[in-house]
């Protein structure tokens, strides 16, 4: 079954700036909306503001101004309630300039690579690959290798995969690499909790139905969720193999890959949906809100099968005789190079 890899950077966390503030009650320069000029500096001197998870548009702006970064926090303010990118501002330490003008601090701060130590975990990303963000935002390698050997796990969940919520996360200077990976899962166990696994009614465990999410993740693109999950369930039911190319990829750790080799197929491995029955033994990726809640809402239908026979084109049906010429569509636009540049 040929999948359409879908990865999207998810949006950051929002930060309100609706709160409601006095504007009296703002740290300001010796006059209201003072602003230094919007102009480039040759040689700009920089600080670190810390926006932490719900914090108001005040907060920032008080801190914004103790730090020369504006002449005036009211400035900052005013620009960003009426600025909607202002929502977009993500928690984190961000490395801004200082004795800039309002709209500058605000382009700043919603510059990505401002952010010190970024992890932006996209959807479906692997643990593999988180490992080497955490790497990349510069923790020691030992140090990622032994935070991620030794997680600890909450119940009733015994592999990591699966619990690491795609999101952007930016830490405090200083953090280790175990305590980072600690508020990852955390982040990523509230969010089991709020889509309902550990409440909801069902034969399958949570463990399960975090699998199940990320093979739909792994698999649908926009608006195929909710039937690429019924198509799971459909299978479960009748005892039928998922033979989902995902899994294996997941083994191979093949990104980007559209075509499957029947040899890819024999691999031996509890993951190799196309050799075993029934679910993997845990999740194959880390799957966003939309395939969690997919899992437990799947669209009604009958169908056994789907298959992308084009970019933006991916069929379902109960049929096997129509998936097969489905399929001949799909080895000839695979041949024509149509899949090529759009992973």
């Amino acid at each position: 079954m040929n999948r359409r890899p879908l990865i999207r950077v998810i949006a950051a966390l929002l930060v309100s700036f609706l709160a409601i503030y006095s504007l009296s009650a703002l740290k300001s320069g010796p006059r209201a909306a003072a602003d230094f000029e919007c102009s480039p500096q040759s040689d700009p001197k920089t600080t670190s503001i810390d926006v932490t998870f719900g914090e108001s548009g005040s907060e920032i702006a008080r801190e914004l101004f103790e730090k020369d970064v504006v002449a005036s926090s009211e400035a900052f303010f005013r620009l960003a309630v009426a600025d909607q990118r202002a929502q977009l501002i993500a928690p984190g330490v961000h490395i801004i300039d200082t004795q800039i003008c309002a709209k500058s601090a605000l382009d700043q701060l919603l510059d990505n690579k401002r952010i010190a130590g970024l992890i932006a975990v996209a959807e479906g990303a692997w643990v593999s690959e988180i490992k080497k963000l955490f790497t990349k935002a510069g923790y020691p390698e030992n140090e990622v290798k032994a935070a991620f050997s030794g997680a600890v796990l909450p119940k009733p969940f015994t592999r990591l995969e699966g619990l690491l919520f795609p999101a952007q996360y930016s830490f405090a200077q200083g953090t280790k690499a175990d305590v980072a990976l600690k508020e990852m899962i955390t982040r990523g166990m509230s969010e089991v909790v709020k889509t309902g696994f550990l409440s909801e009614q069902s034969q399958y465990t949570p463990q399960q139905l975090l699998t199940i999410a990320s093979i739909i993740q792994a698999e649908g693109g926009d608006g195929d969720f909710t039937r690429v999950s019924r198509v799971i369930y459909n299978r479960l039911k009748i005892g039928m193999p998922l033979q989902m190319d995902s899994t294996v990829h997941f083994v191979m750790e093949s990104r980007g890959n559209i075509f499957l080799s029947t040899k890819s197929t024999l691999i031996n491995s509890p993951y190799n949906t196309y050799r075993k029955y029934g679910l993997p033994p845990g999740p194959i990726g880390n799957p966003g809100r939309a395939a969690m809640e997919a899992a437990l809402s799947p669209a009604a239908g009958d169908w056994l099968y789907f298959i992308t026979v084009a970019p933006q084109d991916t069929r379902f049906t109960s049929s096997l005789d129509e998936f097969n010429k489905w399929k001949v569509i799909y080895k000839k636009n695979l041949r024509d190079g149509k899949f090529e540049d759009k992973e």
